[in-house]
């Protein structure tokens, strides 16, 4: 690495201040910071340590999202070779089956590398589109307004292809990545200044603009395939008559917990979002409070609806541990609510965020069956009440203590 170094360090005098590639500073400033650790340090007389600066937690996040990555791939090949299989189709007619033909493999479900390799060319499209969108809108703001290029767009940029159904269109995808980093970040001053996450704005954008497309029957398994259907399991119950309930549903709750169950590519693994969350509280990038008030929130309303019941809506007949496996709940949970930005700051305010979450959830989930996920919408609303949360638990901290040295 020293002459990447030496390198980097020959090239400082053009970008830096009165070079002639200085307003392409916050480019060179990026790609050092990324490949190294900052030289400068703080000139005031005393400031506080920490080993986890922005590129170290950001890196961890990613880490984390290791074990929904891998179920991306191979989740989303298996389900799609599965409808190929059980429509007695030999080959995907797009691209996708022509490549896999030529380096030799077959479209079986019970051959992981197939399966791995042909989720691949689902998930990867997606993934570069955002990236190179989304990365490169980043960039230009960073240049516009001379700040450095920091590691905030990473998270972003992985969080959303996993939250993308594999058959998205990748004309889509670039119009959303580019309507979240500018209206959900930039517009408020780029990272650290935007009060909602990112990655689900643009999701929200393409639930709202193109719900075609992110919602249905048939889009989830992403394999061309004329008259197959492959809904989720919140789909199916939310369409599901209401005499049958729980009956209706053809998947267990084991399969809904590893996440061998179609759905969008990186949310429909309970267990690998678990692993996740584990990293995260281990590293204390993720806090266990609001994962703990999410699901807590989502628990006692899903019980006291279920205890109603309803007569007109399936939806109240899901008992509440299977609230826990459907949907993009678990993810939503780990990786989104907790977001360091957009979550409540304060101890206590995490709590009553947390479980405002998980009571959005389920009451969009349950009363609105139209719309049967729920935790995307909640989590954005809770973003935009955590500042508030805040707020209150501030001053009825300073309350407390004036009122205790009045004393």
């Amino acid at each position: 690495m020293k002459p990447i170094r030496r390198l980097l360090d020959a090239l400082h005098p053009k970008f830096g201040k009165g070079g002639k590639l200085e307003r392409l500073y916050p480019m060179y400033e990026g790609l050092d910071t990324f490949l190294y650790t900052p030289g400068e340090v703080t000139k005031s007389a005393s400031h506080v340590r920490d080993g986890m600066d922005l590129k170290r937690m950001m890196l961890t996040v990613v880490v984390a999202l290791t074990p929904c990555i891998l179920m991306a791939f191979w989740n989303t090949g298996l389900q799609a070779n599965l409808v190929l299989n059980e429509m007695g189709v030999a080959e995907d007619p797009t691209w996708r089956g022509s490549l896999m033909g030529a380096i030799g493999l077959s479209h079986d479900p019970a051959n992981m590398l197939a399966c791995i390799v042909y989720g691949g060319l689902y998930f990867l499209p997606v993934f570069i589109v955002c990236n190179v969108v989304g990365g490169s809108l980043e960039v230009l703001f960073c240049l516009a307004r001379k700040h450095e290029i920091n590691e905030g767009f990473f998270v972003t940029g992985m969080l959303f292809p996993l939250t993308c159904p594999p058959s998205i269109p990748l004309w889509q995808v670039a119009l959303a990545i580019a309507f979240g980093v500018v209206f959900g970040k930039e517009v408020f001053g780029g990272t650290g200044k935007n009060f909602l996450n990112p990655a689900l704005t643009a999701r929200a954008f393409l639930y709202f603009a193109y719900p075609g497309d992110m919602t249905g029957d048939t889009i989830w398994t992403a394999v061309h395939v004329d008259g197959f259907s492959g809904a989720t399991a919140l789909g199916i119950l939310a369409s599901a008559d209401p005499a049958m309930g729980m009956a209706t549903l053809d998947v267990s709750w084991m399969s809904s917990f590893l996440g061998t169950i179609p759905g969008s590519m990186g949310e429909t693994s309970t267990l690998a979002c678990l692993l996740g969350a584990a990293f995260l509280i281990i590293t204390g990038v993720g806090s266990w409070r609001i994962m703990a008030g999410v699901v807590i929130g989502a628990m006692v309303s899903s019980a006291a609806l279920f205890a109603l019941g309803s007569d007109t809506n399936a939806m109240f007949s899901m008992p509440p541990h299977w609230h826990l496996v459907t949907g993009g709940f678990a993810f939503g949970t780990v990786y989104m609510a907790t977001d360091p930005v957009s979550a409540a700051m304060t101890e206590s305010g995490k709590w009553v965020y947390g479980i405002l979450i998980g009571f959005m959830t389920i009451l969009i989930r349950v009363i609105n069956p139209a719309y049967p996920e729920g935790i995307m919408l909640a989590i954005l609303f809770g973003n935009v009440f955590a500042p508030v949360i805040d707020y209150q638990v501030i001053q009825a901290n300073i309350k407390r203590r004036l009122a205790r040295n009045d004393a």
